[in-house]
């Protein structure tokens, strides 16, 4: 079992340590009685979320032999208006820059969602995740 630690930092930021030792900062929005000065946790959620299938996606078009230049991976998100207030659409874009049939794209993108990206496995029962590709040559 990993353990990850979550210290407070005064207000309502915290400094988080993962079991790998790296550090992330969370805080709350000024309107929400924190200083705004990092990442809330549930932004954090969509990072790990955006991150995880773009990490999947590079490593499947890869494997593939595809010549990959750019990838952006980005998300629109909705939230519920009532607490908790949980994330209940959200719309991944795939921006890719290369030479690469569609079909092996949507693929790799089809690959992430539904088998490798452990982020998405976890949201995806509970949240309405929609997704998109723009392909630029």
């Amino acid at each position: 079992m990993s353990k990850f630690t979550a210290k407070w930092d005064g207000g309502l930021r915290f400094v988080h340590r993962s079991a790998t030792g790296h550090e992330v900062i969370t805080d709350s929005p000024e309107s929400g009685g924190g200083t705004d000065t990092a990442a809330t946790p549930m932004e954090l959620v969509i990072h790990a979320l955006i991150g995880c299938t773009g990490v999947d996606v590079a490593l499947i078009l890869n494997r593939m032999r595809q010549p990959l230049e750019e990838l952006e991976v980005s998300a629109e998100v909705e939230r519920a208006e009532k607490h908790p207030k949980i994330y209940t659409k959200i719309h991944v874009t795939y921006r890719v820059k290369g030479d690469i049939p569609l079909k092996k794209i949507e693929h790799a993108v089809e690959l992430s969602e539904g088998t490798f990206c452990s982020v998405s496995a976890m949201l995806k029962d509970r949240v309405e995740i929609t997704n998109e590709i723009v392909q630029e040559l």
